[in-house]
């Protein structure tokens, strides 16, 4: 009699310790790892392209400068793993980059980058540099010269290996506007520029 009571408050003593444990589990708070806010990081450069010229060679441009869209710098980086040769030039930039490419107008062999940016009221200007296997040339590019009723939105375009300027030119008569398109072709001989009107049909 006295082993069966033995046994009842064992087995009751286990039950109240198990309901006890239990009890307890249920008061403790799972602790997760609070986790950083997750930020978004701010695009630095304003610009970025990269120009392959052939496998392993290729050239990126960067703009960057914080505050002022128009103002800042822009880099041209040559990066040739082949020959494991790096180069850079860093340039003054006024105004918002918004193209690059690669041609090679005077078929010298050296590729020259064209930066486009617009320089004000939606004018564009390019910045033009050849890589001469060694070292960044600057070549100076024409600008527009005064031509009336110019009012900018002119386009800068490639065409069977040519560079062409598409400018739009209104005219006003008897109260009437009209738009003209005027189109520049652009030759580059000896690291100098020149320009000639194409005419229409031509």
């Amino acid at each position: 009699m006295k082993f069966e009571n033995f046994i009842k408050s064992s087995f009751a003593i286990l039950l109240l310790l198990t309901i006890l444990a239990s009890c307890n589990e249920g008061d403790k708070q799972v602790l997760e790892p609070k986790q950083a806010p997750i930020t978004k990081s701010l695009n630095p450069f304003p610009f970025y392209k990269s120009i392959e010229i052939k496998p392993g060679y290729y050239f990126e441009v960067v703009s960057w400068g914080k505050g002022v869209d128009t103002t800042g710098n822009f880099l041209i980086l040559m990066s040739d793993s082949v020959k494991n040769k790096y180069k850079s030039i860093s340039v003054e930039r006024n105004g918002i980059i918004t193209d690059a490419w690669n041609m090679d107008l005077d078929n010298d062999g050296n590729p020259e980058i064209y930066v486009q940016s617009v320089v004000r009221k939606n004018v564009n200007d390019l910045n033009v540099y050849e890589f001469n296997g060694n070292d960044f040339n600057k070549i100076s590019f024409p600008g527009i010269t005064s031509m009336k009723g110019y009012e900018g939105n002119d386009k800068f375009f490639v065409k069977n290996g040519d560079l062409f300027r598409s400018i739009p030119i209104l005219q006003r008569d008897s109260g009437k506007t009209t738009t003209l398109i005027k189109t520049i072709k652009y030759r580059l001989v000896g690291n100098s520029f020149s320009s000639s009107e194409v005419k229409p049909g031509g």
